[in-house]
């Protein structure tokens, strides 16, 4: 990174949320790398409403359906009457623009001239960078890949196959995934499909694919669950993958999954990124028409982040979407990043935030793994404890596309088991379904205590909860002793 961009860092972190600047003029309001980019030309962007949608609203609902249908509802509401006079505009300027409702944002481009004119109304937050984004990749273990281990090791260490013995799979759970994309037709993975019947497949409101260009061996649009690049079979097959024979590799293998595509062979953007989770509040048909918030899954898996070393300078881009998800009733569980073994080294979108239930990876010896981020949450000034948990993300065997297998190491990894297991305390106590709050407690206090001889952000490692382990490792079968 050269020295301007280092100063285009330097001045986003520093900012207040949706405030870049204090020249007292429009240009606060854009972050200063789109400036940069503005000033050579055309450039793409994101515009941030100013007007939120109160969602507090859902917390007194009774179900997870009516909190679905009522955030739908007014996301939708606010989004509509405050994005019209900005559509209008652009439409006067005859740019593209793709719009969202559940961040009430607009992603758009144009020149310094357009970016201006948008800057200096009353009704925009900020203007915010698009930036392509790589994700932390995961690292191939040492182990095997491809010997079959029946019920493998990490499902059994959490207490997986104990709540199994009591009846519980994960049966009438619905997970979901955003990530690099997945293999659907998979072994250890068709069966549990939600648009397979055992005959034939139905992809409306179970697949949607947030690539529009490019798509690397998928193609954009794709119109099936497709992945092109193998990190989202991998985390799947660790929620539910079960080949019915020897390969017995996720935690809740009577749940079924969905799926989204937010990223193009690795890349992401805070675009691509927001779109999946919008789906997931109110999934569509193919065409992304008829949105069903009915239709939304229990829980989703996030094994990705937006670093801001690789442009995602403003750290609360994803925040309302998030949040939004949340409120939806789904449970937002983020993988915390593999940027350890430093104190406060979770700082990626969307593991930092309050919203997301953050996870740390453990070995087959509950040791945090050297890579794992650590908290506490300095780079929104929050000083937040991140991550909330840990799980197995060393050598962990998971479903490979080309119907193989393989072992990876990561926090993605480690996330994944994290999703099972709240699929399997819902299967089997229902009355949790669409409560993130009562559930994310529930897995925290019946976590296995872990603690370390670090110490981060003047909390001591030999406390629980601690910025290493957070509660400690998630143990699924003590959660559900907890309910009876």
């Amino acid at each position: 990174m050269g020295v301007r961009g280092q100063l285009v860092l330097v001045l986003a972190l520093l900012a207040p949320r949706g405030v870049f600047g204090g020249t007292g003029d429009w240009q606060e309001k854009v972050q200063p790398s789109v400036l940069v980019r503005a000033n050579a030309g055309s450039v793409p962007f994101l515009i941030f409403m100013k007007e939120r949608a109160d969602l507090s609203g859902a917390a007194k609902l009774a179900s997870k359906v009516e909190r679905g249908y009522w955030v739908y509802e007014q996301l939708n509401r606010v989004a509509d009457r405050s994005q019209r006079d900005v559509l209008a505009m652009l439409d006067a300027y005859g740019v593209a623009y793709q719009r969202f409702w559940a961040a009430n944002m607009i992603l758009s481009g144009g020149s310094i001239d357009l970016i201006k004119s948008l800057a200096s109304r009353e009704d925009v937050r900020g203007i915010y960078a698009n930036p392509t984004v790589h994700f932390p990749e995961p690292m191939e273990s040492g182990g095997s890949n491809n010997g079959p281990d029946s019920i493998e090791w990490n499902v059994i260490q959490i207490g997986a196959v104990d709540v199994w013995t009591q009846g519980f799979f994960g049966q009438g759970i619905v997970v979901g995934g955003e990530d690099t994309g997945y293999q659907w037709d998979h072994p250890a993975l068709i069966n549990h499909y939600r648009g397979w019947d055992g005959a034939a497949a139905t992809h409306d409101y179970n697949w949607h694919d947030s690539i529009h260009s490019g798509g690397g061996v998928c193609g954009a649009d794709s119109p099936f669950p497709c992945d092109d690049y193998g990190h989202g079979t991998h985390t799947m097959g660790t929620m539910v993958g079960d080949d019915g024979a020897n390969n017995q590799i996720g935690v809740a293998p009577g749940a079924t999954w969905i799926g989204c595509r937010n990223m193009d062979r690795g890349n992401g953007t805070p675009a691509t990124y927001t779109e999946c989770f919008q789906w997931f509040i109110a999934p569509t048909d193919l065409s992304g028409q008829n949105p069903d918030p009915t239709m939304a899954p229990h829980v989703i898996n996030n094994s990705w982040g937006c670093p801001p070393s690789e442009g995602c300078t403003d750290p609360n881009v994803l925040r309302d979407v998030v949040e939004a998800t949340r409120a939806a009733g789904i449970v937002v569980v983020v993988s915390a990043g593999n940027s350890g073994s430093g104190c406060s080294s979770v700082t990626d979108p969307a593991a930092i935030y309050e919203a997301s239930f953050s996870v740390g990876a453990t070995s087959s010896s509950d040791t945090i793994a050297g890579f794992s981020s650590r908290g506490p949450v300095i780079i929104d000034g929050s000083n937040r404890l991140k991550p909330d948990i840990s799980a197995p993300g060393v050598g962990v065997r998971s479903s490979v596309p080309r119907n193989s297998y393989g072992s990876l190491n990561g926090t993605s990894m480690a996330g994944p088991h994290v999703v099972g297991a709240v699929a399997l305390i819902l299967s089997a106590a229902p009355q949790l379904i669409g409560l993130p709050d009562d559930i994310q407690n529930l897995l925290e206090m019946t976590a296995l205590p872990r603690t370390t001889t670090q110490s981060c952000g003047g909390i001591s490692g030999d406390q629980v909860p601690n910025n290493t382990y957070g509660w400690g490792r998630v143990d699924a079968f003590a959660a559900y002793l907890a309910l009876q």
